[in-house]
């Protein structure tokens, strides 16, 4: 296969029996089927793993592509996708250098009868810009003025875009271009090179052509060109007014502007209600809006959502009960309906969604909820069990149930159950204490036993299985979650003192540094040299996690802030721009707002420290 040296790179970077080199082998197969596997294959061993070489790869794709059997345009793409994406960037430019190298070989494949080889033509150009040579942007001009494919001319426009910047001029032309792929590319095209506010005929001009073009992709086709191509959808973001404006022409974009601005959700709830059609996770996301809703609001959400209920899939029926409850629909509605969830679907994820929301927004009217999963405690999901920790006179009654839970191991149950079992301290009785000094001996998992023997100390007013513990583990390693344990303890805490003070240094890594400044707290109510980790920490305005406290939670408590985290923190709490975002479609208050709002009752109620 290709050169002599060609093999001898291959054999250096991969080794013989490796399957990259097995997978060239394979494209020279008379048969297509193993020569389309092989490329597939091809992608996942080598794009977006930066740990793997790709650079002795090129040669021989040049070549496949050139005098090989096909599939030639999933050779090129692969080609462009190397150049854009694949390995360290020193093998990228790698890369782009073997290609250059054969570009002249290469150019023909630009006038291929075949749209996907020019399309893929198109995209290797764009991926290695003007290291091609001084001719790709006049050799893509001519393609423009002949081609006929609407997707290949669009690409066109594309890639000479990020080839050229310049003033954008001549796109000005194609604005008004008959075929709505070309039109948008230009309009992409200008607004990646003008500074917001975005011109309204400019996006006027984007949303037309967004909505004229059929089967655009869901998804930004970021992973076709190179890493400074910006997606018209980011770049019209970044401009609320201008994204509003494309939304109120019919681009689908409600969530994403109120996942990257606050406080925009009543702006753009017609729309989110049009796009929400009925999917699980539409549903979810229209949750969390509605939990950003003024009261008045949320009968326009419960009047879309309620038809929901009837749909014969549980996980929709579940998205839709939590939307019902965030929007404030009647407790009887949302206990009845969760209920039938529990007893048809206990071990779905989208059942514990439903439970959650409905025990958040309901809380007393809700127990029957509570009740129905300690009757399912070890056959539903293990994270409806933590419901009970909102429930303590339930989970009194279930305490025996809850104790057997701590057996089922590499369920996920144990860690839930001693979370209950903690939270109940002295009515777990006999029972839990038993059960959690069983969990502690047997040392099946050690998370789960250090938290049992953390829990001892409020179910049996014993501390002396979680000291043990938890000087073994902060012998071995000062980990946060060990840390974290400790001052858990409080006062009891103290022998464990001379393990954990030493990461108030300043040395000591900045999430390291607060997880030992809360326990210190916590064991000894010390200030002086605990709020300053903490409030540094707090300004990286990281989400709130299950777990230890939020600095910001822990500071408000203590009621003090240092005099340098109050106006980084005012400038956080003030910005129309998020400063956390939510990419896992919660169905709660979004983790940003509820940031917010911790920040803003910690500056209005600390006393600044200097």
């Amino acid at each position: 296969m290709g050169t002599e040296r060609d093999r001898a790179d291959l054999d250096r970077a991969y080794g013989s029996p490796e399957d990259v080199p097995a997978l060239l082998r394979a494209l020279e197969s008379a048969d297509e089927a193993v020569r389309e596997r092989a490329v597939d294959r091809l992608y996942s061993c080598l794009c977006f793993r930066e740990e793997v070489p790709t650079a002795p790869v090129a040669p021989h794709l040049v070549r496949l592509a050139l005098h090989g059997a096909g599939p030639r345009a999933e050779l090129l793409r692969l080609l462009a996708n190397l150049a854009n994406w694949a390995g360290h960037p020193d093998e990228r430019r790698r890369v782009r250098q073997a290609v250059a190298e054969a570009m002249p070989s290469l150019r023909p494949l630009a006038h291929d009868a075949d749209p996907g080889v020019r399309e893929a033509m198109v995209l290797l150009i764009a991926a290695c810009g003007r290291e091609a040579g001084p001719t790709p942007a006049p050799l893509l001009r001519d393609r423009l003025a002949e081609e006929s494919d609407p997707l290949v001319r669009a690409r066109i426009v594309t890639a000479l875009g990020l080839l050229e910047p310049g003033d954008g001029g001549w796109r000005h032309g194609l604005l008004a271009d008959p075929e709505p792929r070309v039109a948008l590319a230009a309009a992409e095209d200008l607004l990646r090179t003008t500074e917001p506010p975005l011109p309204h005929p400019l996006v006027d001009t984007c949303a037309r052509a967004f909505t004229a073009v059929p089967d655009l992709p869901e998804e930004p086709e970021t992973s076709l060109w190179p890493a400074h191509y910006r997606p018209l959808t980011e770049r019209l973001l970044e401009d609320p007014g201008a994204a509003l404006r494309a939304l109120a022409q019919g681009m689908p974009l409600a969530f994403e502007i109120t996942e990257q601005w606050r406080d925009r959700e009543a702006d753009v709830l017609p729309w989110a209600l049009r796009e929400t059609e009925g999917e699980a996770w539409q549903l979810y996301r229209l949750a969390q809006l509605a939990c950003a809703l003024p009261p008045e609001l949320h009968a326009r959400v419960r009047e879309r959502v309620l038809p929901c209920l009837a749909d014969g899939s549980p996980a929709v029926r579940a998205g839709a009960v939590t939307a019902l409850a965030r929007a404030r629909v009647p407790a009887a509605t949302a206990v009845e309906e969760t209920l039938r969830l529990i007893a048809e679907a206990p071990g779905a994820y989208d059942t514990v969604r439903a439970v959650r929301a409905v025990t958040d927004e309901f809380a007393g009217a809700a127990t029957p909820v509570a009740r129905a999963v300690a009757r399912q405690s070890g056959e539903g999901h293990s994270d409806l069990v933590k419901v009970l920790t909102k429930y303590p006179e339930v989970a009194a009654e279930f305490v025996e149930e809850l104790a057997g839970l701590l057996t089922r191991h590499g369920t996920g149950y144990p860690s839930v159950a001693v979370a209950v079992l903690s939270a109940l301290g002295r009515a777990a009785g006999e029972v839990g204490e038993r059960a959690l000094r069983t969990c502690v001996r047997e040392g099946v998992h050690s998370s789960v036993s250090g938290e049992a023997a953390v829990a001892l100390w409020p179910v049996a007013a014993d501390p002396e299985p979680a000291l043990s513990f938890l000087r073994r583990e902060l012998t071995a390693s000062a980990s946060s979650w060990a840390t974290d344990l400790a001052g858990r303890l409080g006062a009891v805490g103290a022998p464990l003192l001379p393990f954990v003070e030493p990461l108030l240094a300043r040395r000591t890594p900045s999430g390291n540094r607060a997880a030992a400044a809360l326990a210190v707290w916590r064991i000894t109510g010390r200030t002086e040299d605990t709020v300053d980790p903490l409030a540094r920490e707090a300004l990286a305005w990281k989400r709130f996690y299950p777990g230890p406290p939020h600095p910001v939670a822990t500071l408000t408590e203590m009621g003090l802030l240092p005099r340098f985290a109050v106006e980084p923190l005012r400038r956080g709490a003030e910005s129309p721009r998020r400063a956390v975002k939510d990419l896992m479609y919660g169905d709660a208050a979004h983790p940003d707002d509820v940031l917010r709002a911790a920040v803003r009752k910690l500056l209005t109620t600390a006393r600044v420290v200097d």
